[in-house]
């Protein structure tokens, strides 16, 4: 799973072994850098990949005030950065 700071074009690439695990991996990731770094995730852009398409996610979306994004599919250009289309998100400082 590729994650890319849209704001500092730092890219995270985390492994795992199924998809079902690319929403707890997210989570923990969401959470350690907005500890780290003090700001906060406001808009997450997703590739339409069914593992963010579920309650437990909308729940962490509406919990911390995070907007979620739906590309579409295949579409690697809406998301500016090529071939890491996994998911880009977005920080306020």
């Amino acid at each position: 799973m590729v994650i890319v700071d849209d704001y500092f074009r730092y890219t995270w690439t985390l492994f795992i072994v199924t998809k079902d695990y690319a929403f707890t991996t997210f989570k923990i990731l969401s959470r350690t850098l907005q500890n780290e770094n003090d700001s906060n995730i406001c808009v997450n852009k997703i590739n339409n990949g069914g593992e963010f398409h579920n309650e437990r996610s909308e729940k962490f979306y509406d919990k911390y005030g995070i907007k979620h994004n739906f590309l579409a599919p295949r579409r690697p250009q809406q998301n500016g950065v090529g071939r890491k289309e996994k998911q880009v998100f977005e920080r306020i400082n």
